[in-house]
């Protein structure tokens, strides 16, 4: 016997939180920043075969400053670095990042001086995607990953405290220091 049983029909019950995220999900406007051969499977993501334009991303910026999503597709050179980061401060808040390939996430088969070992010391990443290269299916489903992400990101201070609880826990399952037995 609750409210909902009380109400007449046509009603919608629901929380701020749960309509502006449902609104962040569906508006996701990504900056493609494809710098090798990753780059190739991003695109062909935007084709009619997967169709980005169903999640509604049909929209690349051209511009950082109207994008929520950063899509880095490939290795990231030392020089190419500051140029990343500096798009990715341009961003408007809230943003997220997808680390798409090996390369991109941790250095791939390129262990020397010219090459970032992975994009996560560069900018924080929200999600990681394997492969090399990663197919266009492999992209849509992470894509559906942070969308369910988005969606169940709290607001306010519920968010900042959210955050908080996260890097807390992450903290106490890393081994920062070996163990040693003596």
């Amino acid at each position: 016997m609750g409210i909902e049983e009380k109400l007449p029909s046509g009603v919608l019950l629901t929380t701020v939180e749960k309509v502006a995220g449902y609104a962040r999900k569906v508006s996701v406007w990504p900056a493609t920043f494809g710098l090798a051969c990753c780059a190739m499977e991003l695109f062909s993501t935007g084709g009619p075969r997967h169709d980005l334009a169903r999640f509604g991303m049909e929209r690349a910026s051209n511009t950082p400053r109207q994008a929520d999503l950063m899509i880095v597709a490939g290795r990231v050179s030392q020089k190419m670095a500051p140029v990343l980061r500096q798009i990715y401060d341009q961003m408007s808040e809230p943003k997220w990042v997808i680390s798409m390939g090996v390369c991109a996430s941790s250095g791939g088969m390129f262990n020397n001086y010219a090459i970032v070992q992975g994009v996560d010391h560069i900018v924080p990443v929200d999600i990681y995607l394997p492969g090399c290269p990663p197919r266009p299916e492999m992209l849509l489903d992470a894509i559906v990953k942070l969308h369910d992400k988005i969606q169940n990101t709290k607001l306010g201070a519920s968010r900042q405290n959210e955050i908080t609880e996260l890097e807390q826990a992450r903290l106490r399952h890393l081994p920062l220091v070996p163990e040693t037995s003596r």
